[in-house]
């Protein structure tokens, strides 16, 4: 059957496999051939499955008919394809309108299915940006990540959170522009510890009026657009001018702004003069492993790089894994308008394209063989070559650990996954469970999960309890979710913070859902409750210690440890909530942005409970019915 669909739909059934006369599924050439005399000369995207239904891989092509004719016969591929082909056991199909449409499906599904015969992109996560927030009429210098919707100017991306932090710390000595919320601006009758330390110009209490104000915001936007030159001339002209005036104070904040400015540029590490805006991407792969280095360079400034790690299948060149990366890592980004690659992609024309599609603006990619350009990649790519060098040698040291615990618990191989739980609470307050995993890779921070308490039946501070709910509540999802253990998400080690009786509680809860097969340790304080004496219980077993100098004792420990911190971030996180709830959360109507124009019009949530229906009325966006809905939660009414 061939799984023809319109274009843009998704893939909900997979295709029927060809049986063979004994009942089994056939595989190879043999089944791919049977589809190419029904299939179009036209753009498509394809899906290659086994004989269980599972995705192999998802590919596009500018002729279907073409590119599945190739995968035919076992000549002239790899051994990756080959094993995929031999695997293949039906097809799917969907035909697009051209080749770009299809490359942006492509990496779509990718996404989605996770193929294994495909290069994958691990780390996706959202870039912070600087946004300066102009809705307000002294405009606010803050750290942005996820979709643009606030209005204002932004500024970006930075590779992590610390880099924009570092940053917004120099801009704030170099143009005094404020960070504080609008709340607490229109609330202060005096400047903030960062007027004090010259941090802010305090427009809050007119210390600075309204134009002079924004003369400073439009500095800070034309030296975060790059135009710092021009920035610092200024500076040094109006320092000048004050100082020939016999205004000292004057210049001297001026002068202190210059050494600010100088600092950003200086800790911006490889400022190149010929590139305004590109990403550098580069690429080493070494002993079966790859890693790809991102560098941001905007307004001629390093703004910082990532690694990044993807699953690649051995025998991959070079140029599919760079086009598989781009595909998926600028799927919710936006390019710079140039990519310098270090190895040539074979799709150029068509991977700008789509690019350029996605972004609403023209983006060009090139492979620079000399100059300026080039030293950038060059640069990324020796990153990239010493950032996998650490990590190959991080994970022979992380195998020589998992070897460890599997030594020291009898297991039968090294775990690659291990799951770590640990409850956090302040007699039973907030109670939250939490789960950390661990593996080859070190911490698999993307799939730490944290479990609010639910159970209303429990005694305050029942760790048994909270701990015997987070587990159901964990494997019950798993068993739905994989049943039969085909994917990597079953732990093959489960850790507990705790001793015999948070080890019974776990048997227990695991044994009612019918998971009785996990190898399950209870990591407790030992003697003292010193770190070096833990003791580690197994069920029907008696409890035993590792050496105090075991490199295994330190892993486990760094495993619990990294538990337990996991675990009072998130209890911390609820208490603070808490701490911060106030009636308006409950009232009928009141979203985050009315809660916020009631507490700025009337100071507190006390102060909304008292008012009448008058004074609710004239707070902007409260209408006549919301204000008469209010007064009744707060009054008793109806």
């Amino acid at each position: 059957m061939l799984g023809f669909e319109e274009e843009g739909a998704r893939y909900d059934a997979p295709g029927d496999a060809v049986r063979g006369d004994g009942g089994r599924a056939e595989t190879g050439p043999e089944v791919i051939r049977r589809y190419l005399r029904a299939l179009p000369d036209s753009p498509g995207v394809y899906r290659m499955l086994d004989e269980k239904a599972a995705v192999l891989y998802v590919g596009k092509a500018r002729s279907l008919k073409k590119r599945v004719a190739s995968y035919a016969t076992y000549q002239g591929h790899s051994n990756r394809i080959q094993r995929m082909i031999a695997a293949t056991a039906s097809m799917m199909f969907v035909t697009t309108e051209t080749e770009t449409e299809a490359l942006l499906l492509e990496a779509n599904l990718i996404k989605q299915l996770k193929p294994r015969f495909n290069v994958l992109l691990r780390d996706d996560k959202s870039f912070p940006h600087i946004l300066i927030k102009r809705e307000h009429a002294f405009a606010q210098l803050v750290k942005h990540r996820g979709m643009r919707k606030e209005k204002g100017d932004y500024f970006g991306p930075f590779a992590s959170a610390g880099a924009v932090n570092r940053t917004i710390n120099q801009l704030q000595k170099a143009f005094l522009l404020r960070t504080c919320s609008d709340s607490y601006f229109e609330n202060r009758t005096r400047p903030c510890l960062l007027y004090q330390i010259k941090r802010c110009a305090a427009p809050c209490v007119g210390y600075i009026d309204e134009s002079d104000y924004a003369r400073l915001v439009d500095d800070a936007t034309r030296f975060l657009e790059g135009r710092s030159t021009r920035v610092q001339e200024d500076l040094a002209e109006r320092m000048t001018a004050a100082s020939a005036a016999m205004e000292f104070e004057r210049a001297a904040v001026y002068r202190d702004r210059i050494r600010a400015l100088t600092q950003v540029q200086a800790s911006q590490d490889v400022n190149p003069e010929g590139v305004a805006e590109a990403d550098v991407i580069a690429l080493h792969s070494e002993g079966g492993q790859s890693c790809i280095q991102v560098f941001f360079f905007r307004s001629h400034q390093n703004w910082g790089n990532r690694a990044y790690y993807p699953r690649v299948a051995a025998g991959t060149e070079p140029a599919e894994i760079l086009e598989a990366f781009i595909a998926q890592f600028y799927g919710d980004k936006t390019p710079a308008r140039l990519l310098l690659l270090s190895h040539a992609v074979e799709d150029t024309e068509v991977l700008e394209e789509a690019l350029s599609v996605s972004a609403g603006r023209k983006i060009s990619i090139a492979t620079p063989q000399r100059g300026e350009k080039r030293r950038l990649v060059e640069h990324a790519a020796q990153n990239a070559r010493e950032a996998l060098a650490r990590r190959m040698a991080e994970s022979a040291t992380q195998a020589r650990l998992l070897e460890g615990v599997a030594e020291a618990f009898e297991l039968d191989a090294p775990p690659q996954r291990i799951e770590v739980y640990d409850n956090s609470h302040i007699q039973g307050a907030n109670a939250v469970g939490a789960m950390i995993v661990a593996g080859p890779e070190g911490f698999l921070k993307s799939q730490y999960r944290k479990f609010n308490i639910r159970r209303a039946d429990l005694t305050p501070g029942d760790d048994f309890g909270m701990m015997r709910e987070v587990l159901e509540r964990r494997f019950r999802r798993l068993l739905k979710e994989d049943p039969d253990r085909e994917q990597s998400m079953w732990p093959d080690l489960v850790l507990i913070d705790g001793g015999a009786g948070q080890v019974s509680a776990a048997m227990d809860a695991l044994a009612e859902l019918g998971v009785e097969d996990l190898a399950l340790v209870g990591v407790a304080k030992g003697e003292d409750r010193d770190a070096g004496k833990e003791e580690f219980h197994r069920p029907g077993k008696r409890p035993f210690a590792l050496p105090h100098r075991d490199p295994t004792l330190y892993f486990l420990q760094r495993l619990r440890d990294e538990a337990h911190r996991f675990g009072i971030g998130a209890h911390r996180a609820k208490r603070a909530k808490a701490v911060s709830a106030t009636p308006l959360d409950e009232a009928p109507g009141v979203g985050p942005a009315r809660k916020r124009a009631l507490l700025a019009h009337f100071g507190s949530a006390k102060a909304v409970s008292r008012a009448g229906v008058e004074d609710l009325k004239a707070v902007e966006g409260i209408s006549a019915a919301l204000a008469e809905r209010i007064y009744a939660f707060f009054h008793g009414g109806s």
